[in-house]
This record gives structure tokens, sequence and C-alpha cells, in this order.
């Protein structure tokens, strides 16, 4: 009776430990989330990345680990992320320079279809700045001076394809109007140059710039974005004089392509309820960067039509990058 009492039990046994085994696999995650960040520690989207894992790690119980793998306007850690296992511990942090890195590289991933949209974190305008003790203090100055002074104006980028010179690029083919391309190291580069003079003109991230126009050593005349900001909401959008013309730069959390649903899910809910914490709030104002939250669905259309704009600009201004 013994016996038998037993081999009835162990059917029961094994199908719970088999229930139990299940539900420890599934649980997610159960060990760290690398997260990428394609581009050197400090910059706009490693600081947006950080805030941010730092509040997932809390949620999840985990830690999520920021690993910085600059190179190649970004390229070479998006190769990473896009080529890791979909199993949701490899995600990526990116920035605007992901869609126009499309129209500029020979890319070993699909862009769009290779890749797992998770959310649309947060947008950030570029501000217009020219030296402050020159003539320029308006769009409108601005482009009666360069057409009437063809190729006199000399603007500084972050680097050739960087996101500022498409941005500088872009305005120049909606306004009809010619400027020099002066490119530096990183997005602020160019700056002691604006002050000092040497250059006229920089499209310049808020985060980096704003200190410089509230200081009073750069003058900001504009900002990118379709509406103002509410960083700096005494200054005009560019499309207040150029109808149409809009460019911001973005942060957006990517997965490689076949995240489960309910790893995106995960991803996508967690994300949009940091981003509501007051405190991130703080960190995303200072940083001079606008929260968007929403849908991977919104982030996908984000990501398809600012490929198709960059691509159609890089063939304009006919640039070329070494791949």
């Amino acid at each position: 009776m013994r016996i038998f009492c037993l081999l009835t039990a162990l059917p029961v046994l094994v199908l719970s430990f088999g229930v139990t085994g299940a539900y420890a696999q599934q649980k997610y995650p159960s060990k760290p989330v690398r997260l990428i960040v394609p581009f050197i520690p400090g910059g706009q989207t490693d600081v947006v990345a950080r805030a941010l894992s730092q509040k997932a790690a809390e949620a999840f119980g985990q830690p999520v680990v920021v690993d910085n793998r600059p190179g190649a306007g970004g390229t070479i850690g998006a190769e990473l992320a896009v080529k890791a296992p979909a199993d949701g511990y490899t995600l990526i942090m990116v920035s605007t320079s992901y869609a126009g890195n499309a129209a500029l590289y020979k890319l070993p991933y699909d862009p769009l279809n290779g890749v797992t949209p998770i959310v649309m974190v947060g947008e950030i305008a570029n501000i217009v700045t020219v030296n402050p003790h020159g003539p320029l203090k308006s769009i409108k100055d601005l482009i009666v001076y360069a057409r009437a002074n063809p190729a006199k104006i000399n603007f500084a980028s972050g680097g050739i394809g960087s996101g500022n010179h498409l941005a500088t690029e872009q305005f120049m083919q909606m306004t009809g109007t010619k400027m020099t391309h002066v490119p530096y190291k990183g997005s602020t580069g160019g700056v002691a140059d604006l002050i000092s003079g040497q250059i006229q003109l920089i499209f310049s991230g808020l985060t980096g710039m704003l200190p410089h126009h509230k200081g009073n050593r750069v003058r900001g005349i504009a900002v990118t974005s379709a509406k103002r900001s509410n960083a700096v909401p005494d200054l005009p959008t560019v499309g207040e004089t150029v109808a149409g013309y809009e460019s911001v730069s973005w942060a957006a959390l990517l997965g490689p392509r076949g995240l489960s649903q309910d790893i995106l899910t995960q991803w996508n809910s967690e994300i949009n309820r940091i981003l509501r914490l007051p405190d991130v709030k703080d960190i995303m104002a200072h940083s001079g960067l606008e929260i968007v939250g929403g849908t991977p669905a919104h982030l996908r259309e984000v990501l398809s039509s600012d490929i198709v704009k960059w691509r159609k600009v890089v063939a304009a201004a006919g640039i070329k990058v070494a791949n």
C-alpha cells in the first residue's frame, strides 16, 4: 500500500516540479541586462540611458548595465545589439544618428526591420547659435546674409554625417543658402571657435549649448523643434520663418528583432512609468529633453520617416563618409 501511494504521488510531484521549473524559466529578467550605448560616456544619449537604467534595475530587481561601445557614428554598438540573441538581455539606447546612418553607411544590418522598437524616450531640439557680437539676431537675418554671401558663413558640426551636420544641410536645402561646413570631433567641438568668432554658426543640441546661451557666450536665435522648447520658451522655432522645417535629436530604446511580446510589453510599460517619475522629469528637463514615451508602433513610425528624410538630405547634399 505504501509503495502504491508513493507511485501514485510521483506524477504529481513531477508535474509540480515541472510547473515550478517552467515558471522559473519564464521569469524575466533573471540576470543582468546589458544596455548598449553606441557613444562615449557623458554624452546626451549616455546621460539618458544611465538615468533610465538605474530606475529599471530597481523595478526589475536585476542590474541594467550600461555598456558604451562608441565608433563609426554609432554603427559598431548598433551591430552588436542587432545581432545579439533576442532574449531581452541585450538592448540599445540610440539617437537620431541611428536613422541618419542608414543614409551614410553600408550597414551590416537592417536598421528598421532588423530590430524591435520598444519606446521613444524623448526629443531634444537643436538650438541655432551664432557669435553674440555678430550681426545675426534671427533666422531671417541668417538667411538674408547667407544668400548675399554664399559660403562665407562657416558652420561647425560634430563630424561629417553627424546629427547637427544633417540638420544644417536640411536648413540650407530648404532656404536655398550655401554655407561652409567645418567638422569637429564631438557635437560641441566648435563652441570655443564660435565664441572667438572663427566659426559663425552651430546647430547644436540644447543639452550642451544651453549653459553657453544662458551665459551670453553664444547667441541662440531659434530652436529646430516643431514647437518652442520649454527650456528656452523665448526663442522662436526655425519653422516660424522656414515653413515645414523640423529637426530634433531623439533618444529611443531598441532590441534585437524577434523580441518576445511579453518582454517588449514589460520594457515599454516600465519605461513609460519611469518617464512619469518627478525626479526623472527633472533630469530630462535639465537636459532640455522633452519626454515622449508612447508605443512601439509610434517609435517604428519615427524610425521609418526619419530614415527616408535623411536619405533625401544626404543624397541632395552629396555627403560621403568612409565605410
